[in-house]
């Protein structure tokens, strides 16, 4: 369960984003309570995600080129520094009392822009530091495991701090939480990556990853369920503070509660994809996560108990947490070297890229025909995405299975009875 660890790099950059992600999730439970607490505008919440994620739909497809072109290690470093300064400048703001709506919106959009080139970064860096690539898919899913903890961890601290000291102080926490991560990385030490010198322009280095993803039909529709899922479901985590206040009658507390609980749910996700031993069926784990996600959506949208929604979000965060990561896995492992950072940064421009849609969606839904009937509708959404996927899972099977052949992904023993039972 723990294989991948036995890297020394992979080792010093999960324990550096174990504790910087508690940091940035505390950052992300701060700054949604503090613009609801200053506007009680849903709308305004939907705006400040379409903010922070529209930078990824936009820029991230040519940041991808950009990190197969260049050094991994020194982009991944100068990400973690610019995300840093921001948390910096948005605490001295906040402790302050000069903050403004309009701050929170252009340093959203700042980190934004810094995210559509860390993500995909990050992503393809995971391919780097681990020694043993069948060890690949564990690497993912205890990176999982380290977000999803900090998503539990994260939450309930700010939960308690916000009231007792305010949103600033999350946010100073957040800053100081990256110098974990840089260390790490500073520490770490890389063999160099061969990098073909092209002299073909950029757009047409992107039109190739395009044209790669969308012939390839697993890549394809994996990226298209992304999508889906990502403008009408995880916008959820927007009305939260609706939830936590309106239906549930809580304070900022609550609402800590309530992310936790999708928290804890991810969590023990990472740690069942963690804990397989290869990837063969991935592709019906997608599908039935996906409907698990959906399900979910739709009863967690009729709750009015507080113990019943904090189980309910905890079934939908291992939903979307296990089909997240699997996607990542099946695309990590069936993608070209030399297009990762294309292909990944198609993947965070699908998962991360239409959030900003699906929350400015979600926002403007919510303030017509309230929080409760807008997650229905995505909920009902991502179920049929789900259903329809799970239609497909053997055309994708035989696709992808004589690529792991090639790679050499799938044992010699597990091949040979696919082997027989495709006979």
């Amino acid at each position: 369960m723990l294989r991948a660890l036995f890297s020394r790099n992979y080792r010093l950059f999960f324990c550096g984003q174990g504790i910087s992600l508690i940091g940035t999730w505390m950052q992300n439970i701060a700054v949604s309570w503090l613009v609801y607490r200053l506007t009680q505008s849903a709308f305004l919440l939907g705006l400040v995600g379409f903010s922070m994620q529209i930078p990824t739909f936009i820029f991230t497809p040519f940041a991808g080129v950009f990190v197969d072109r260049h050094n991994r290690h020194r982009l991944i470093i100068i990400t973690q520094i610019l995300a840093m300064v921001q948390a910096f400048i948005l605490a001295i703001l906040v402790l302050t009392n000069k903050i403004q709506i309009w701050q929170i919106i252009s340093l959203s959009v700042f980190l934004g822009l810094v995210n559509s080139f860390d993500i995909p970064t990050r992503h393809a860096f995971i391919f780097d530091i681990v020694e043993k690539k069948e060890d690949i898919s564990n690497a993912i899913a205890l990176n999982s495991s380290i977000f999803n903890s900090a998503r539990l961890i994260g939450p309930l601290i700010a939960g308690v701090l916000i009231p007792l000291i305010g949103e600033g102080m999350c946010f100073l926490v957040n800053g100081f939480s990256f110098i974990a991560v840089i260390i790490a990385l500073i520490m770490m030490k890389i063999k160099e990556r061969k990098i073909e010198v092209k002299k073909t322009h950029i757009f047409e280095e992107l039109k190739e990853g395009f044209s790669y993803a969308f012939n390839f039909v697993p890549i394809r529709l994996i990226l298209a369920l992304l999508a889906l899922i990502s403008l009408m479901g995880i916008s959820y985590a927007v009305l939260m503070p609706i939830f936590a206040t309106k239906i549930l009658h809580g304070t900022s507390r609550t609402y800590g509660f309530l992310m936790s609980a999708a928290g804890t749910g991810a969590l023990f996700g990472a740690f069942y994809l963690a804990s397989r031993r290869n990837i063969i069926g991935l592709g019906k784990i997608v599908a039935i996560s996906t409907l698990v996600f959906g399900a979910g959506l739709i009863i967690f949208s009729q709750s009015e108990i507080l113990w019943l929604s904090l189980l309910i979000l905890a079934f939908i965060g291992f939903g979307l947490m296990v089909q997240s990561a699997a996607s990542n896995i099946i695309l990590q492992t069936i993608v070209e070297d030399d297009k990762r950072g294309r292909i990944m940064s198609l993947f965070a421009c699908a998962f991360m890229g239409m959030i900003p849609f699906g929350s400015l969606l979600a926002g403007v839904l919510a303030s017509r025909i309230g929080a409760p009937n807008t997650l229905i509708i995505g909920g009902i959404t991502c179920f049929l995405g789900g259903l329809f996927f799970l239609t497909k899972i053997s055309f994708l099977e035989k696709i992808i299975h004589p690529v792991y052949t090639k790679k050499g992904i799938i044992p010699e023993v597990v091949r040979g009875i696919q082997e027989v039972e495709m006979k």
